[in-house]
């Protein structure tokens, strides 16, 4: 069974920071591209960090220079360090694991809520 458990939301005022973490378990985490999306009431889900089998990073324009995403494949958990946040970075953060081969492996994880706001 595939869990992808996310912590660390929670309330912080603008300009502060967070750090969320996914832990996965029964996935070859190591073999996973992982995902940090995100949902503000209203709005479509977005990508907001990714970061390859091999490590390589990909932001979203909104978040480059003050969200850093890393990992972990001995403990199998995924960071996505926030820093210098705004208000306009509230929503649902949701942990994803994806690979394409040998098929299309898609999972994603409950979602922590994040609320910036003074």
């Amino acid at each position: 069974q595939v869990q992808l458990v996310e912590s660390g939301g929670g309330l912080v005022q603008p300009g502060g920071s967070l750090r969320l973490s996914c832990a996965a378990s029964g996935i070859w985490f190591s073999t996973y591209d992982m995902g940090w999306y995100r949902q503000a009431p209203g709005k479509q889900r977005e990508l907001g960090a990714a970061i390859t089998s091999g490590g390589v990073t990909n932001y979203a324009d909104s978040v480059k220079g003050r969200f850093t995403i890393s990992r972990d494949n001995a403990k199998k958990t995924v960071y996505l360090e926030m820093n210098s946040l705004k208000p306009e970075d509230t929503a649902v953060y949701y942990c994803n694991a994806r690979r394409l081969l040998p098929k299309l492996y898609d999972h994603w994880g409950q979602g922590t809520q994040v609320t910036v706001s003074s």
